[in-house]
Order: structure tokens, then C-alpha cells, then sequence
């Protein structure tokens, strides 16, 4: 009689893990995954990213409300009142485009964009080659370096001020520190400030003496070139010039680029220095000797009640910032020098 085969029972079947989206496995079928009851589902997740997007809107509502309030608020409104008359008093009328018909026609209002015209091509590369050189002059190692860049930053950080404007044009003034110097060399006296052909050179000499701010980019700009490059080409036989022109100026061709777009900004915008040094009796200099676009525009606005009228003018000058801004960046590509991938 054979003997009696006796089957193992077969063992039970493992169940299949599956993975869930935290990484962790759990038995396939289970409830949520595998996830124990009462643990937090998926719904938390969602929750828990809108409590932070929340808490993250709260932080940035302060400057939310002060862009919507202090910048974009009033835009709006002076693009509305530049096609109106509005006299700050009476409510805004509409009139269309007489504004900018009215501006166009005006003899001052050329003037002003004369002047501010020659003040940002002329004021604007004396700045920035005053900040260019002092910054080649301390790139270099010497005793009280760090008292030399205070002592030359310092005017950008006093030079916007009215106490400034306000010696500035006792320094200008008729018989004063100026005229005095001027009549050593046999330069006819007579003050700069009193002179509507002068007195615009007054305003450009105190630009330049404010060129602190490039002039510390332009030095953060000279450290990051490489010293190998100089002494390669100094073993090359190249003369300091060359060195400036093939090495220095390209390697620093990006910096160049950024304090050209922001200073030329900054010279759109004088206001304070402009008004304040032309103002003897007569708001922005003698014969309109300072009157550059944003005096006019301050006196459209301000003195002649006239908001509808300076409205346009200022959005008149956004364009242009817009237009000159467009151009610089457009040029670049012809000059400017990145670093391949830093572009």
C-alpha cells in the first residue's frame, strides 16, 4: 500500500505594496493607500499651502497697499486728468488732446526739453567719466584707500540735499569763491548764477561732483577683472591705453551698461538742484536759464494750478524715459560683453 502523499498548504499570498506619493509603500487595496485610519489624507496638503500662501500675502499686503495707493492709483488718475482741464479746485472737464496740442505749441515747453536734452548729454558722460576714473585711480593698492572712497562717495550721499543747492549757488554767485578764481586766470567776472548762458554749467558741475554712486560700481565692477589678463598683455607689450581699451572698458562693458541707463534715468528726473540754484526771484534761473522739463512741469502743475496741462507733460516724459531706455538696451548688443551663459 503506497504511502500517503500529504500536500503542504499552499501559504498565503503576500499582498502587493504600492507606492503613495510621500514615498512611503503600503499594501495595495488598503483605505487611502494603505494609510492608517485617522492619519492625514491628501486634502491636507492643499490646506496647509494655502495657509501659507495666505500668510505670505498678509506679509506683502503693506506693499501692496502702498503700490496700489502711492503708485498705480495715482497714475491712473494723471493719465485721466492729462486729457482734461483741471485746475486742482474745480472738478476735471474733459477736453480730449487739447493738453498735448497746447504742449506742443509752446515755445517754453521746448526750451525745457532743450535744456534738459543738453543737460542729459552733456552731464550725464562727465559724471560717469569723473566715476570711471577716480574708480580706475582706487583700484589700485594704496595706504587709506578705504578713507579715499568715503571721502569721494560722500557728495552722493549730500549732494541731492537743499542745503547743498543752497551753498552750491552762494559758491556761483556774483563776487563769490567761483567769480573770484575765475578773475586769477583773467576770466570775466560777473557770477554764474546771474548768467542765463552760465548758470546750466553751474547745474552740470554740481552733477558731476555727485559721482560717488557709479563711481562705487564702476570699483565693484574693476575688482572682478582678472589680474591674468593684464599681466598677459603687459608681457605682450601693450601699452596702459590699449590695456584700458581691449581689457578694462569690455570686461566692465556691463557695468558700464547699468550706471549709463540708471544715471541717464536720474539726469530725466532733476528737479531739486534745478529749482533751487535757478530760483533768484524767478523760479528755474534767469531767462529760463534752468528750466529744465520737470521745473516747467512743477510750475504748469503748481504755480499756474494748470494739473490737466502737467499731467501730460509728465506722461510726455515717461515716453521718453521709455524711448531713451529702449534704445540703450537695443545698443547693447553692439557693446556690451557677458560672460558666455551669464547673459
Amino acid at each position: 500500500m503506497g504511502a500517503a502523499v500529504t500536500s503542504a498548504p499552499n501559504p498565503a499570498p503576500r499582498p502587493e505594496r504600492v507606492t503613495r506619493q510621500d514615498g512611503e509603500t503600503a499594501p495595495a487595496g488598503s483605505a487611502s493607500g494603505g494609510r492608517p485610519p485617522g492619519a492625514p489624507g491628501r486634502t491636507a496638503r492643499p490646506h496647509r499651502a494655502r495657509r501659507e500662501n495666505l500668510a505670505g500675502y498678509l506679509f506683502m499686503s503693506p506693499w501692496i497697499a502702498g503700490f496700489l495707493l502711492l503708485t498705480a492709483g495715482p497714475m491712473v488718475a494723471s493719465l485721466y486728468f492729462a486729457f482734461t482741464d483741471y485746475n486742482l479746485f474745480d472738478a476735471p472737464k474733459w477736453i480730449g488732446l487739447d493738453n498735448f496740442t497746447e504742449m506742443f505749441g509752446d515755445a517754453r515747453w521746448r526750451t525745457s526739453v532743450e535744456i534738459t536734452g543738453w543737460y542729459v548729454v552733456i552731464g550725464t558722460p562727465l559724471k560717469l567719466a569723473a566715476a570711471l576714473g577716480v574708480a580706475l585711480l582706487l583700484n589700485q593698492s594704496r595706504r587709506g584707500q578705504g578713507f579715499y572712497r568715503a571721502a569721494f562717495y560722500a557728495p552722493s550721499l549730500i549732494g541731492a540735499s537743499v542745503s547743498i543747492a543752497i551753498v552750491w549757488r552762494a559758491i556761483f554767485s556774483d563776487g563769490a569763491a567761483v567769480d573770484r578764481a575765475q578773475q586769477v586766470f583773467g576770466m570775466e567776472a560777473g557770477g554764474w548764477i546771474g548768467d542765463p548762458d552760465r548758470i546750466i554749467y553751474a547745474l552740470v558741475a554740481l552733477t558731476v561732483w555727485q559721482f560717488g554712486a557709479p563711481m562705487v560700481i564702476f570699483l565693484a565692477g574693476l575688482k572682478q577683472v582678472p589680474r591674468e589678463l593684464y599681466e598677459a598683455a603687459q608681457v605682450d607689450g601693450a601699452s596702459p591705453w590699449r590695456r584700458f581699451w581691449h581689457i578694462t572698458l569690455p570686461m566692465i562693458s556691463p557695468v558700464l551698461f547699468f550706471n549709463v541707463l540708471l544715471e541717464t534715468i536720474h539726469s530725466f528726473q532733476i528737479f531739486g538742484s534745478a529749482y533751487i540754484i535757478g530760483s533768484q526771484g524767478n523760479a528755474c534761473g534767469p531767462a529760463d536759464g534752468t528750466l529744465v522739463y520737470t521745473c516747467y512741469l512743477y510750475i504748469q502743475g503748481f504755480e499756474n494750478s494748470r494739473m490737466g496741462l502737467a499731467s501730460a507733460m509728465a506722461w510726455m516724459l515717461l515716453l521718453a524715459v521709455g524711448l531713451v531706455t529702449a534704445v540703450l538696451f537695443w545698443s547693447q548688443r553692439r557693446w556690451v560683453h557677458y560672460e558666455e551663459g551669464a547673459r
